[in-house]
Protein backbone atom coordinates (compact mmCIF):
# COMPACT_ATOMS: atom_id res chain seq x y z
CA UNK A 1 0.00 0.00 0.00
CA UNK A 2 1.26 3.51 -1.00
CA UNK A 3 1.93 6.01 1.64
CA UNK A 4 -0.36 9.09 0.36
CA UNK A 5 0.30 11.17 3.06
CA UNK A 6 4.59 11.99 2.26
CA UNK A 7 2.89 12.98 -1.28
CA UNK A 8 0.41 15.46 -0.20
CA UNK A 9 2.17 16.99 2.84
CA UNK A 10 5.52 17.60 0.26
CA UNK A 11 2.45 18.73 -2.87
CA UNK A 12 0.54 21.90 -3.31
CA UNK A 13 -3.38 21.59 -3.10
CA UNK A 14 -5.38 23.41 -5.38
CA UNK A 15 -9.03 23.42 -5.38
CA UNK A 16 -11.38 21.98 -8.27
CA UNK A 17 -14.72 22.83 -8.83
CA UNK A 18 -15.55 19.30 -7.72
CA UNK A 19 -12.58 17.69 -5.79
CA UNK A 20 -9.25 18.85 -4.48
CA UNK A 21 -6.72 18.36 -6.94
CA UNK A 22 -2.55 17.68 -5.75
CA UNK A 23 -0.36 19.16 -8.18
CA UNK A 24 2.91 17.43 -7.72
CA UNK A 25 5.81 20.19 -9.54
CA UNK A 26 3.74 23.20 -9.02
CA UNK A 27 7.69 25.22 -10.08
CA UNK A 28 8.21 23.77 -13.05
CA UNK A 29 4.58 25.45 -14.34
CA UNK A 30 6.45 29.31 -13.77
CA UNK A 31 8.63 30.35 -16.13
CA UNK A 32 10.39 33.69 -16.58
CA UNK A 33 9.40 36.17 -19.54
CA UNK A 34 10.27 39.64 -19.34
CA UNK A 35 11.82 38.89 -16.21
CA UNK A 36 8.76 38.50 -14.20
CA UNK A 37 7.61 35.02 -12.98
CA UNK A 38 4.26 33.82 -14.88
CA UNK A 39 2.36 31.01 -15.39
CA UNK A 40 0.47 30.11 -18.99
CA UNK A 41 -3.39 30.28 -19.12
CA UNK A 42 -3.03 27.05 -20.15
CA UNK A 43 -1.79 25.45 -16.81
CA UNK A 44 -3.95 27.84 -14.96
CA UNK A 45 -7.33 25.88 -16.65
CA UNK A 46 -5.61 22.70 -15.77
CA UNK A 47 -4.99 23.57 -12.66
CA UNK A 48 -9.02 25.34 -12.04
CA UNK A 49 -10.18 22.24 -13.99
CA UNK A 50 -11.65 24.10 -16.87
CA UNK A 51 -10.86 24.57 -20.24
CA UNK A 52 -8.50 27.27 -21.41
CA UNK A 53 -11.24 28.92 -23.13
CA UNK A 54 -12.89 29.18 -20.39
CA UNK A 55 -10.86 30.68 -18.77
CA UNK A 56 -9.51 33.28 -20.93
CA UNK A 57 -13.51 34.37 -21.58
CA UNK A 58 -13.74 35.17 -17.83
CA UNK A 59 -10.62 37.02 -18.16
CA UNK A 60 -12.05 39.08 -20.71
CA UNK A 61 -14.88 39.43 -18.78
CA UNK A 62 -13.54 41.28 -16.37
CA UNK A 63 -10.73 42.64 -18.18
CA UNK A 64 -10.52 46.17 -16.12
CA UNK A 65 -9.04 43.38 -13.30
CA UNK A 66 -6.11 42.55 -15.46
CA UNK A 67 -3.44 45.68 -16.20
CA UNK A 68 -0.18 44.86 -18.02
CA UNK A 69 1.59 44.15 -14.54
CA UNK A 70 -0.93 41.38 -14.03
CA UNK A 71 -1.66 39.48 -17.24
CA UNK A 72 0.01 39.35 -21.14
CA UNK A 73 -0.10 37.96 -24.00
CA UNK A 74 3.17 37.00 -25.14
CA UNK A 75 4.12 37.79 -28.43
CA UNK A 76 5.22 35.26 -31.81
CA UNK A 77 9.44 35.63 -30.74
CA UNK A 78 8.75 35.16 -27.05
CA UNK A 79 6.54 31.55 -27.67
CA UNK A 80 9.36 30.77 -30.09
CA UNK A 81 12.23 31.60 -27.41
CA UNK A 82 9.71 29.54 -24.71
CA UNK A 83 9.59 26.52 -27.75
CA UNK A 84 5.84 26.61 -27.40
CA UNK A 85 3.85 24.65 -29.77
CA UNK A 86 1.27 27.04 -30.61
CA UNK A 87 0.49 26.13 -34.14
CA UNK A 88 -1.45 23.08 -35.25
CA UNK A 89 -1.05 22.67 -38.73
CA UNK A 90 -4.48 20.21 -38.52
CA UNK A 91 -6.27 22.98 -37.52
CA UNK A 92 -5.23 25.94 -39.76
CA UNK A 93 -2.59 27.32 -37.03
CA UNK A 94 -2.72 29.33 -33.96
CA UNK A 95 -5.41 31.35 -33.48
CA UNK A 96 -4.11 33.51 -30.72
CA UNK A 97 -0.30 33.45 -29.11
CA UNK A 98 -0.69 32.41 -24.98
CA UNK A 99 -1.95 34.71 -22.41
CA UNK A 100 0.64 34.62 -19.39
CA UNK A 101 -0.25 35.61 -15.58
CA UNK A 102 1.67 36.96 -13.05
CA UNK A 103 1.54 36.62 -9.20
CA UNK A 104 -0.65 39.56 -9.25
CA UNK A 105 -2.79 37.67 -11.98
CA UNK A 106 -2.91 34.76 -10.28
CA UNK A 107 -4.33 36.24 -7.07
CA UNK A 108 -6.86 38.14 -9.16
CA UNK A 109 -7.90 35.38 -11.28
CA UNK A 110 -8.88 33.85 -7.95
CA UNK A 111 -11.25 36.55 -6.81
CA UNK A 112 -12.75 36.27 -10.36
CA UNK A 113 -13.34 32.34 -9.85
CA UNK A 114 -14.54 33.07 -6.11
CA UNK A 115 -17.29 35.87 -7.62
CA UNK A 116 -18.32 33.21 -10.67
CA UNK A 117 -18.65 30.43 -7.62
CA UNK A 118 -20.49 33.10 -4.85
CA UNK A 119 -22.94 33.21 -7.85
CA UNK A 120 -23.26 29.94 -8.44
CA UNK A 121 -24.29 29.22 -4.69
CA UNK A 122 -26.46 31.78 -4.38
CA UNK A 123 -28.25 30.57 -7.60
CA UNK A 124 -28.25 26.83 -5.45
CA UNK A 125 -29.59 28.57 -2.51
CA UNK A 126 -32.48 30.03 -4.89
CA UNK A 127 -32.84 26.42 -6.31
CA UNK A 128 -33.79 25.18 -2.24
CA UNK A 129 -36.18 28.04 -1.60
CA UNK A 130 -37.96 27.16 -5.24
CA UNK A 131 -37.94 23.38 -4.28
CA UNK A 132 -39.47 24.35 -0.54
CA UNK A 133 -41.60 26.54 -1.35
CA UNK A 134 -42.94 24.00 -4.61
CA UNK A 135 -43.51 21.20 -2.03
CA UNK A 136 -44.49 22.92 1.18
CA UNK A 137 -47.48 25.26 1.54
CA UNK A 138 -46.85 28.90 2.21
CA UNK A 139 -46.87 29.99 6.23
CA UNK A 140 -49.32 32.06 7.17
CA UNK A 141 -49.00 34.40 9.82
CA UNK A 142 -51.40 35.86 12.07
CA UNK A 143 -51.01 39.04 14.81
CA UNK A 144 -52.58 38.65 17.94
CA UNK A 145 -52.01 42.15 19.99
CA UNK A 146 -54.35 41.47 22.78
CA UNK A 147 -51.87 39.05 24.52
CA UNK A 148 -47.77 38.33 24.86
CA UNK A 149 -48.76 35.09 24.72
CA UNK A 150 -47.71 33.25 21.08
CA UNK A 151 -49.72 30.44 19.32
CA UNK A 152 -48.15 27.76 16.91
CA UNK A 153 -50.53 26.02 14.38
CA UNK A 154 -49.07 22.71 13.20
CA UNK A 155 -51.08 20.56 10.98
CA UNK A 156 -54.70 20.64 13.57
CA UNK A 157 -52.73 20.46 16.25
CA UNK A 158 -52.51 23.91 18.34
CA UNK A 159 -49.67 25.02 20.87
CA UNK A 160 -49.40 27.92 23.39
CA UNK A 161 -45.85 29.40 23.44
CA UNK A 162 -45.31 31.71 26.31
CA UNK A 163 -43.51 32.71 29.39
CA UNK A 164 -45.25 32.97 32.90
CA UNK A 165 -44.70 36.25 34.79
CA UNK A 166 -43.19 34.99 37.62
CA UNK A 167 -40.62 33.62 34.88
CA UNK A 168 -40.04 36.76 33.70
CA UNK A 169 -36.21 37.86 32.78
CA UNK A 170 -35.00 34.46 32.94
CA UNK A 171 -35.40 33.54 29.70
CA UNK A 172 -37.60 30.61 30.34
CA UNK A 173 -40.66 29.55 27.96
CA UNK A 174 -42.75 26.84 27.08
CA UNK A 175 -44.65 24.87 24.63
CA UNK A 176 -48.24 23.59 25.69
CA UNK A 177 -50.21 21.85 22.92
CA UNK A 178 -53.53 23.44 23.10
CA UNK A 179 -56.69 20.15 23.21
CA UNK A 180 -59.79 22.72 23.42
CA UNK A 181 -59.18 24.79 20.36
CA UNK A 182 -58.53 23.97 16.50
CA UNK A 183 -56.38 26.09 14.35
CA UNK A 184 -59.43 27.54 12.55
CA UNK A 185 -60.86 28.36 15.98
CA UNK A 186 -57.88 29.78 17.15
CA UNK A 187 -57.67 31.96 13.76
CA UNK A 188 -61.35 33.04 13.93
CA UNK A 189 -60.73 34.56 17.47
CA UNK A 190 -57.34 36.47 15.98
CA UNK A 191 -59.25 37.68 13.51
CA UNK A 192 -62.40 38.63 15.87
CA UNK A 193 -59.97 40.51 18.44
CA UNK A 194 -57.95 42.79 15.87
Amino acid sequence: MVDTTEKIENSELVTNRDQLVVVDNIESLIKVIRGQQVIFDKDLAKLYGVETKYLNKQVKRNIERFPEDFMFQLTKEECLRCQIGTSNEERGGARYFPYVFTENGVSMLSSVSAVIYTQQIIRRFQLDIDRHNAQYAPIDVETFRLSHDRFLCIDDDVYHIGASIKDLGKKWFAFSKLDILSPDMLIEKIKSNN
